[in-house]
């Protein structure tokens, strides 16, 4: 028998979208982040909010297809910078125990979105 993804001890769709509409409020509230948002209309937070489930739904192994850009295209000009990054890990390690994560999932989490780093600092 083989392991389960991520995807599915995540719970699937339903828990990723669940983390990704608590996160992306603490995101677009907080003071420093919230800059990113500006300007924005409904509809454009709407299709980046959907974008974003279905990138993190299918990078833990799920059945759903990226459509979006790569990380790096997304993100470049964004002017991103270290203290950005931190903040915006502390809101996602915030929200995933708010969820009551397990130990594994929680680190397994933190772990894939910390090895984007690289690619959303440009």
């Amino acid at each position: 028998m083989s392991e389960k993804t991520l995807y599915e001890r995540l719970g699937g769709y339903d828990a990723i979208s669940a983390v990704v509409n608590n996160l992306l409020p603490r995101l677009q509230s907080d003071e420093l982040l919230g800059r990113f948002w500006q300007n924005r209309g409904d509809d454009g937070i709407a299709r980046e909010k959907q974008l974003l489930i279905d990138y993190l739904a299918n990078s833990a192994g799920g059945p759903l297809y990226y459509t979006g850009r790569d990380m790096v295209i997304t993100h470049t000009g964004m002017g991103i910078t270290e203290a950005d990054w931190d903040v915006f890990l502390a809101h996602l390690k915030a929200t995933l125990e708010a969820f009551s994560l397990p130990e594994t999932e929680f680190n397994d989490t933190v772990g894939f979105v910390s090895s984007l780093k690289e690619e959303i600092l440009v």
